[in-house]
């Protein structure tokens, strides 16, 4: 197989990886009505379950990012997905639900994983593709959500929460085999442009003096900042908008769910579509990938803002609005994901990237609960007015200036890697 087949069968292979694995994280919120019957626990212990897997998931997010800038990325993805297997069948025997918490938790274990994958992939496709690749990766998210929604309405009477939970498991070992043997690394580093055209290129591993570096550049700091309040609107949405339609609009049973699956397919497409933009915009321009971040996230306040102001009556304009708010929300994704791995040393992506996921973390975590709160103090039309114009107006101003300060890291980057070029041409 050709350089060029098998870079694209490992995008194959993480695209089914990631596609079972999110809809196997997010399975549990279509059965949590069958679990909270089976332990006959109440709403906020079940909120506890999915808390747990969140924290867990969190901790382990530096743990990861180290070890794959340290090993095999792909050794450790197939681990991953082992633990993903194994946990997740752990989970379906737990005899109560002290058990069924715990082994829960543990499945956060895995979902850290990710930052190892981009960094891998990043090594096989240059800077100027980077951000299509990644938002062909992330369409696995949304489609992920469907196909797990999917699968509890479809099976879950049939078979129950717990056969589901062994289906998925049982994929997750699979796709650990099927990672270990059909994915190979690659050098780091071996696709940027100073060294793609060398022979051989030595190894660069994970050490603390680069890590600290990262915390330096301007335009990461910026980007960490951002991914923090970034994330606000999203994990607001996906806790509270099937409410919102459900309380404050009148929405009930197949209308509610054609209209969220019509916004979620359209999400889905802004993910490449996004990533194309900015690697477009790239290509004329370093500022190109912050440009395209910015001008999408305001754009996506600006049209949330109409959307919820469609009068409740007419349902078919707020399906056309959602639909083209939820174009423009994932477009930032894949180009922070690019930017991130724009400015910092290969050996060092993994941990750039598990840092910037662990702050986003910590805003997943808090924006259910204040949305929570400001809905019991006014609504939750407001909560989620509120919270996502105010954050998406802050990014757009964020983004604006890593636009600014990002040519002087990415020259930066640049003139590191020409010296390392020079340093493995010196050495052949």
């Amino acid at each position: 197989m050709t350089a060029s087949r098998h870079r694209w069968s490992v995008v194959a292979i993480f695209f089914f990886f990631m596609l079972i694995h999110q809809a196997d994280r997010l399975v549990i919120s279509s059965l949590t009505p069958d679990i909270i019957e089976t332990f006959h626990i109440t709403d906020g212990e079940m909120g506890r379950v999915a808390s747990g897997a969140l924290i867990v998931g969190a901790i382990f997010y530096p743990l990861w990012g180290y070890l794959y800038d340290r090993y095999a990325r792909p050794k450790l993805t197939a681990l991953a997905s082992f633990i993903w297997g194994a946990t997740t069948w752990l989970n379906a025997i737990a005899p109560n639900y002290g058990t069924f918490f715990v082994t829960r938790a543990t499945t956060g274990i895995d979902d850290s994983s990710y930052p190892g994958l981009y960094s891998l992939i990043s090594d096989y496709f240059g800077p100027l593709v980077r951000g299509k690749v990644y938002g062909l990766l992330q369409l696995t998210m949304p489609l992920g959500y469907l196909a797990g929604m999917g699968l509890a309405m479809g099976l879950g009477g049939v078979i129950g929460w717990r056969a589901i939970f062994y289906i998925t498991g049982s994929l997750g070992i699979l796709m650990s085999v099927l990672i270990f043997f059909g994915v190979h690394d690659v050098p780091r580093g071996k696709s940027e442009p100073e060294l793609a055209g060398l022979e051989q290129i030595g190894v660069y591993r994970f050490d603390w003096q680069t890590a600290k570096e990262l915390f330096r550049k301007p335009s990461l700091r910026l980007l960490f900042a951002q991914g923090f309040f970034g994330v606000f609107p999203w994990n607001v949405i996906v806790a509270w908008f099937f409410t919102y339609l459900e309380r404050e609009r009148g929405y009930s049973g197949g209308t509610l769910y054609i209209t969220m699956a019509v916004a979620v397919l359209v999400l889905a497409a802004g993910y490449p579509i996004g990533g194309a933009a900015g690697d477009w915009l790239f290509k004329r321009t370093p500022r190109g990938r912050a440009i395209v971040s910015s001008a999408a996230v305001l754009l996506g306040a600006i049209l949330m803002l109409l959307t919820l102001s469609v009068p409740t009556a007419n349902q078919p304009l707020f399906m056309v609005m959602l639909a083209l708010t939820a174009l423009f929300i994932p477009f930032a994704s894949p180009n922070v994901v690019s930017t991130v791995y724009d400015v910092t040393l290969p050996e060092v992506r993994s941990t750039a990237m598990s840092i910037q996921y662990f702050i986003e973390s910590a805003g997943a975590a808090l924006a259910p609960w204040i949305a929570g709160e400001i809905s019991d103090r006014s609504s939750l039309h407001n909560a989620i007015l509120i919270i996502c114009i105010s954050t998406w107006v802050l990014c757009s101003i964020l983004f604006a200036i890593v636009a600014f300060l990002v040519p002087r890291d990415i020259a930066t980057l640049h003139s590191q890697m020409q010296a390392r070029a020079e340093y493995e041409q010196a050495r052949q």
